[in-house]
């Protein structure tokens, strides 16, 4: 009776430990940055812009942007390791917030009132201008000259509409997913220019396969401030953005970074802006 007894109870020990080391394995391979014990962070990025977010044959990452997330995201305890990256196109950004896809995303986010209605902005850690790439034997003085040419931008960039509202409103817009779709587009000539910011211009202008074909037209149609994006209310990630975004502009990782992702273009690059100074 006592030997029943006791077999008994260790089989119930044994199911039980059986269920909770079920349930460990379950939130370990759970959503990396959820709640789980697994440490994850998952951020989001673009993995087609060379300089700036760039998914690279090997499945490795690299680009300004990356360099910026990665320091951010260790300053808040993640180890290189237990970072996620997921691609984050420019149409996808407040909705993979809302939704809680990612954590936070480093994606030449240009800050924005529009864009501030839907989600919190961390920064600026980068001022970027707007600017034209177009092929090396073409010729634009300014952006009026684009009225009735062929403008190339993705979806849910605000560059396109900018160069029709202020200053070609008859400009032919072709919008695409992704920056790389612009790119040969104009190598094809069934567009006359890619506008976006001159940061990711230089990035594309700098590869190997495109040099001598392309050039940026040197004009500053606008003010890009990028921003790191987080969920709508989070201020407590918010701050701590910031904190780390001070840090490395201060231990001059932002200057290495500068150097490492956009010397090799001739960038001429701003100054890094006062961060928390959240502007248009």
């Amino acid at each position: 009776m006592n030997l029943r007894k006791v077999t008994a109870a260790s089989a119930a020990v044994l199911a039980l430990s059986l269920t909770a080391t079920a349930c460990g394995s379950e939130d370990k391979d759970g959503d990396a940055g959820s709640s789980s014990g697994d440490k994850k962070i998952t951020v989001g990025i673009k993995y087609d812009q060379p300089g700036l977010g760039l998914k690279t044959p090997d499945g490795s990452f690299t680009g300004f942007d990356v360099d910026v997330a990665t320091y951010v995201a260790k300053e808040l305890g993640y180890a290189e390791g237990d970072i996620v990256f997921k691609e984050t196109k420019s149409a996808d950004r407040e909705t993979a917030l809302e939704r809680g896809d990612v954590d936070f995303i480093a994606a030449t986010y240009s800050i924005t009132d529009e864009r501030k209605e839907k989600v919190d902005f961390a920064g600026p850690y980068l001022l970027a201008h707007q600017d034209l790439l177009i092929r090396a034997d073409d010729n634009v003085a300014k952006g009026e000259d684009l009225n009735g040419k062929k403008l190339c931008s993705v979806t849910g960039s605000t560059s396109a509409q900018n160069v029709k509202t202020k200053f070609a409103p008859d400009a032919q817009l072709k919008q695409v997913g992704t920056y790389s779709e612009c790119l040969n587009a104009l190598q094809s000539g069934a567009v006359d220019a890619l506008t976006t910011d001159d940061s990711i211009l230089a990035g594309y202008a700098s590869q190997d396969q495109y040099k001598g074909k392309f050039k940026l037209a040197g004009l500053e149609l606008s003010n890009e401030n990028y921003g790191i994006g987080v969920k709508k209310g989070d201020t407590e990630m918010l701050n701590k953005i910031n904190a780390a975004l001070e840090k490395m502009v201060s231990d001059k990782a932002w200057d290495e970074a500068v150097k490492a992702n956009f010397g090799p273009a001739n960038y001429e690059n701003e100054p890094a802006p006062q961060i928390g100074n959240i502007v248009k």
